[in-house]
């Protein structure tokens, strides 16, 4: 399976359209999604974006939730009632509306993320913080899971 990866920075042009990065245009088309399709991020100020594999990957959270419970109603309001589908043009740009915009604080420029199975769509001063803040996240887990690792490691040599 093809995945979105790396990440690249874009300007709006005057008419408010927005290129999508080639290697993302080209994880779609093979998904065979036509389109893209955006929801405001449930986690960050930004927008999670893709094709199949982030619908899937909806579908199967929702499904999995009881029937006409509350939750179900809350992910599925936020999931498919605050989401949108944005049609390529000719030359893979698509317009951002003002409500996408407005969620993720972008006017004039873009940084799209790669995440695997979906990509993110980030006003490029709060992706650099965003970045930031998870580095750091990770370099604490990894000295964290680093010291609990040790253990098992040396017992393991000793016997």
């Amino acid at each position: 399976m093809e995945r979105f990866v790396s990440s690249y920075g874009f300007r709006l042009d005057a008419k408010g359209r927005v290129s999508i990065p080639a290697p993302f245009r080209a994880v779609l088309l093979r998904d065979g999604f036509e389109g893209l399709y955006v929801h405001p991020s449930l986690e960050a100020q930004a927008l999670d974006a893709g094709g199949h594999g982030l619908l899937a990957e909806i579908d199967q959270l929702i499904g999995n939730l009881a029937p006409f419970s509350d939750e179900r109603d809350h992910f599925s309001t936020a999931l498919y009632g605050l989401s949108e589908i944005l049609k390529l043009d000719s030359e893979g740009r698509v317009i951002l509306t003002e409500t996408l915009k407005v969620h993720a604080g972008i006017r004039d420029a873009v940084t799209f993320v790669g995440l695997g199975h979906k990509f993110q769509i980030w006003e490029p001063d709060r992706f650099a913080a965003h970045l930031s803040d998870a580095r750091a996240k990770v370099k604490a887990l990894k000295k964290e899971l680093g010291a609990s690792m040790r253990p098992s490691l040396t017992q393991g040599a000793r016997e």
